[in-house]
C-alpha cells in the first residue's frame, strides 16, 4: 500500500516529458507536519503540474521514489530548528553539507519559506540558492532561468540564476567583518554582474492560496485550508508577519474565496481560514453569512487569527455552530502605554468586550496572546496585564480564559530589529505565572530558552554555520548552543552580541543586501515614533 494512499488531491499532476528535469522537493520534518504546511502544498503542486519537471517529495519519515541523479533539490523551511533535518537529509542523499564543497554532479540545493526569507544568512552555507518571497511568480521564473543553463557547469548556472529577481546565491556575495568576533563591515557582490541587492518578491494578485491535498494523516486531520488575507494592515512594530509580507492583500470573495471553499467541501467537512488577520478582510461579514448557510451545517470551521475588535457575538455564534469551541486573539499587553509603543491599536475595553461577545455567542473559551520584554516595558506594564486578565474574568464569568505569552524576539526588517532580548523577560514570565495562578487564570508561557535560540537565528550571520553544525551534534538546547559558543570563542561574536545586545542604527545588519518591502529609513522612522513613549539609552543602540 502506498505511503501516500490517504491523500485526496485537488489538482491533476502533469505527465512528465521524456527529458523532464528530475526534482526532489523536501520538507525537513515528518510527513504529518510537512503536509499541513499550506506553503509546502502550493509549491509542490506548482512544480508537479509542470510537464517539464519530474517531482518527487521527501520527508524525514517517508519519500516518493527518488530520482537517481536529481538536478534540483528544494527545501521548504518553516521552523528554525528544522535546519538539523536539512543537514540529515543532505547526508542521507550523499550531498556535501556546504555548497562550496559540491561538484557539477550534485544537484543545486535551493530553499524557501518564511525562515529563509526573513534572514537566510545563518543557513547560507548550506544552500546554493535561496528563493526570497512569494512563490507565485518567483518559482516559474526560477525554473525557466534554470532551463536556459541546464547543460552548463555549476558556476555558470549559479551566475545566471543570481540575475533573476528574488533568486539569492549566497556564494556570490562576500561578507567582511571588522574582526572575527566583531560586527559586519560590508556585504558586497563578488563583481558588478551580480545585483548588489536581492529583492524579495511580492505577489500582488487577489487570488490567494488554498489546499492542494487533503489527508487524514495531516497534523490537522482532513483540513482544507483557504488563505483569506496575506500580511496584516496593523503593522505592530515587532511583527515580522506584517512588515516582511507587505502590502496587505485580500482574496477576492466571488472569484477566489467562495470557489475555493466550494472545492474544499467536496472532499472534507473541515475548513480552515488562514491569514495573519483574517477578520480584517473587507468582506468578512459577507463571507461569514455565506458560511452560515444551512448547506454548511456539518462543516467544522476554524479561523487562524482574529483581530480583537472584530469579535462580535455573530462571529462567535457562527463559529460555535461550526464546532469551534474557542477563539485566539493577540493583545500583547494589558498596558495601553506599551500598546502605543508597539503600535497595537487596541483599547482594554475592546478586549473585555471581545470576551463578553465570545461567551454570548456560545464559545467556551478565549485565549489571549501576550508578550513580555517588549522594548520600553516596565514592571508596571506587567501589573496592568494581570489587572486586565482579572477584569476579563469578572466580565465574562464561566468563559475559560487562557493567557499564552512569549518573550519579545527581534525580527529582521522590522522597526525593532535593533533591540536585543530583554534579560528580565524570564523573571517577568515567572511573575505572570505566579500572579495569574493565584487568581485561577490559566497561563501558558512559551519557553524563554526557545526565545534565546530563536533570537540567535533571527539575528544571525554566516559565522553561525559551523556553530549550527556543532549544535546538531550536541542537541537543540540553550546549553548546547552555549557549549558551541564556548568551543568557538574568538572565532565568532559572543552569544549576547546576537541575542541581548542593542545594535547601533548605523550598523551593517546581516540582511542589509536583502531588499524588503520597506526601506531602512522608514523602519528607523517607525522606531523613532515608538521611542517617543519611552526613554532610550543611545549608548546602547
Amino acid at each position: 500500500m502506498s505511503l501516500f494512499a490517504s491523500e485526496r488531491l485537488l489538482f491533476t499532476p502533469a505527465t512528465p516529458d521524456a527529458d523532464a528535469i528530475p526534482v526532489v522537493f523536501a520538507f525537513p520534518n515528518d510527513y504529518s507536519v510537512g503536509i499541513t504546511s499550506l506553503g509546502y502544498q502550493i509549491v509542490w503542486a506548482t512544480l508537479a503540474t509542470r510537464s517539464d519537471l519530474q517531482v518527487s517529495r521527501l520527508f524525514c519519515d517517508r519519500a516518493e521514489s527518488l530520482p537517481r541523479n536529481p538536478e534540483l533539490l528544494g527545501f521548504s523551511l518553516s521552523w528554525e530548528l528544522d535546519y538539523v533535518n536539512i543537514l540529515n537529509l543532505l547526508e542521507s542523499l550523499e550531498i556535501p553539507l556546504e555548497a562550496t564543497s559540491r561538484k557539477d554532479t550534485h544537484p543545486l540545493v535551493f530553499g524557501g519559506g518564511p525562515v529563509l526569507t526573513a534572514n537566510p544568512e545563518p543557513f547560507a552555507a548550506f544552500f546554493d540558492i535561496i528563493l526570497l518571497g512569494d512563490g507565485e511568480n518567483l518559482l516559474a521564473n526560477f525554473i525557466e532561468a534554470y532551463k536556459q543553463v541546464r547543460k552548463a557547469d555549476r558556476a555558470t548556472k549559479l551566475r545566471h540564476l543570481a540575475t533573476i529577481p528574488g533568486v539569492y546565491v549566497p556564494s556570490l556575495y562576500e561578507v567582511t567583518y571588522h574582526s572575527l568576533d566583531g560586527a559586519i563591515k560590508s556585504i558586497q557582490p563578488v563583481d558588478s554582474s551580480i545585483p548588489a541587492q536581492v529583492e524579495k518578491q511580492t505577489y500582488r494578485g487577489n487570488t490567494l492560496s488554498a489546499s492542494t491535498v487533503v489527508t487524514e494523516e495531516a497534523a490537522w486531520a482532513n483540513i482544507y485550508m483557504v488563505e483569506v488575507v496575506r500580511s496584516c494592515p496593523e503593522m505592530c512594530r515587532f511583527c515580522l508577519a506584517s512588515y516582511l509580507t507587505l502590502p496587505f492583500r485580500t482574496a477576492n470573495l466571488e472569484s477566489s474565496l467562495i470557489p475555493a471553499i466550494e472545492k474544499g467541501v467536496k472532499v472534507t467537512n473541515r475548513i480552515g481560514l488562514l491569514g495573519a488577520s483574517v477578520t480584517q478582510h473587507p468582506e468578512f461579514e459577507t463571507l461569514l453569512d455565506y458560511l452560515s448557510q444551512p448547506k454548511y451545517d456539518d462543516v467544522r470551521l476554524s479561523i487562524a487569527s482574529v483581530r480583537t475588535n472584530t469579535v462580535t457575538e455573530k462571529l462567535a455564534a457562527t463559529l460555535s455552530k461550526r464546532d469551534t469551541r474557542s477563539l485566539t486573539i493577540a493583545v500583547e499587553s494589558g498596558s495601553a502605554r506599551l500598546r502605543q509603543i508597539i503600535n497595537k491599536k487596541l483599547a482594554n475595553d475592546e478586549i473585555v468586550q471581545a470576551a463578553i461577545n465570545a461567551k454570548a455567542g456560545g464559545l467556551k473559551g478565549i485565549k489571549l496572546y501576550g508578550m513580555v520584554g517588549v522594548p520600553g516595558e516596565e514592571l508596571a506594564d506587567i501589573e496592568e496585564t494581570i489587572s486586565m486578565m482579572e477584569t476579563i474574568k469578572k466580565s465574562a464569568p464561566g468563559l475559560r480564559l487562557t493567557l499564552g505569552c512569549s518573550t519579545f524576539v527581534p525580527k529582521s526588517h522590522t522597526p525593532f530589529q535593533w533591540f536585543g532580548v530583554n534579560s528580565q523577560a524570564k523573571k517577568r514570565l515567572k511573575l505572570l505565572q505566579k500572579q495569574l495562578g493565584k487568581k485561577g487564570i490559566e497561563f501558558r508561557p512559551e519557553s524563554y530558552n526557545w526565545s534565546i535560540i530563536q533570537a540567535l537565528i533571527s539575528r544571525g550571520d554566516r559565522r553561525l554555520a559551523p556553530l549550527l553544525q556543532l549544535t546538531r551534534n550536541y542537541g537543540d538546547t540553550v546549553g548546547s548552543f552555549k557549549r558551541a559558543f564556548k568551543e568557538m570563542r574568538g572565532q565568532i561574536p559572543h552569544l549576547d552580541f546576537y541575542v541581548h545586545d542593542n545594535w547601533k542604527l548605523e550598523q551593517t545588519l546581516p540582511w542589509n543586501h536583502i531588499q524588503a518591502p520597506l526601506p531602512v529609513a522608514t523602519l528607523k522612522k517607525h522606531l523613532a515614533e515608538a521611542e517617543t513613549h519611552f526613554p532610550v539609552d543611545r549608548s546602547r543602540i
